[in-house]
Order: structure tokens, then C-alpha cells, then sequence
């Protein structure tokens, strides 16, 4: 299970003109999942995501966590984020996982985080041709791959 993370300051989701997410501060979670990915790489990246301290503190240093700002997240499903560019131009997307692996997967991720948090957690929608606006605070933006914990 790979995430992009992204510190905003403010993001939204539109699917067919219409908005089905937004949020001020918080983190834009890009997940991709593949068939190896296990209820315990979706408890993994929780508990790094909601303790990661991106946001600024008191002196301007980023030592708070998405629970310590009481910030907001979205979850965007992004199967790209496993495509395979070693040969030629197109990319492959083999990895990622098929919607009977990967729907299951992303649904507890949600859920996972709403519960780590305390709050409504929204989403785009698995699958649909989104429209994903943020403003990058920072830029913060950072890569992690349950696969390598060590």
C-alpha cells in the first residue's frame, strides 16, 4: 500500500461538475493499493499518517500531527501510484490492485482513519474520473510505502 501525502491548506473533489469533497487544513491522501496489501499495511499507515508531524508549531516548526491540529483529511484512491514505467513510454499498472481487492482495502482505510481521528474522513470515489485542487502548504509532500517499514 503506497500513499502520497500532501499538507494543504485547503482541497476538494469534483466528479462530473459536481463538488463531493473539500476541506481547509489537513492532509490530501492519495492511496494505491496492490493484491499484497493486508488489513495490518492499511494499521501501519494509519498510525504513521495521524502521528506524522508536518503541521507547524508554535515557533514555526513542523512537530504537530494531523491529531494535534485537529486537522481534516481527504482519501483519494490512486491505482497510478503503482504504474511501472520501466518499459517503454506507457505506463503499466499490473501491481495495482483489481476493485475486488482494492474497494474492500480502501473502504477500512477510511474507515481506519475516521476512527484514528475521531471525525468524518471524506472521500473521492473509486474509480470515477475525479478532479483533485489543492493548495500545497509548505509544499509538504511526502511518499510512504507499507512495504518498506524498515
Amino acid at each position: 500500500m503506497k500513499v502520497v501525502i500532501q499538507r494543504v491548506s485547503e482541497a476538494s473533489v469534483t466528479i462530473d461538475g459536481e463538488q463531493v469533497a473539500s476541506m481547509s487544513q489537513g492532509l490530501l491522501i492519495l492511496l494505491g493499493i496492490v493484491n499484497e496489501d493486508t488489513p495490518e499495511d492499511i494499521k501501519w499507515l494509519i498510525n504513521k499518517i495521524v502521528n506524522l508531524r508536518v503541521f507547524a508549531d508554535e515557533n514555526n516548526i513542523m512537530n504537530r500531527s494531523l491529531l494535534d491540529v485537529k486537522g481534516e483529511a481527504i482519501v483519494v484512491s490512486q491505482f497510478t501510484l503503482h504504474a511501472s514505467t520501466k518499459k517503454g513510454n506507457r505506463p503499466s499498472y499490473i501491481k495495482a490492485a483489481k476493485p475486488d481487492v482494492a474497494i474492500p482495502l480502501y473502504e477500512n482505510f477510511v474507515k481506519q482513519l475516521e476512527l484514528s481521528l475521531d471525525k468524518k474522513v471524506q472521500t473521492g470515489q473509486f474509480g470515477a474520473d475525479m478532479k483533485v485542487t489543492l493548495i500545497n502548504d509548505g509544499p509538504v509532500t511526502i511518499i510512504i510505502d507499507s512495504k518498506d517499514k524498515t
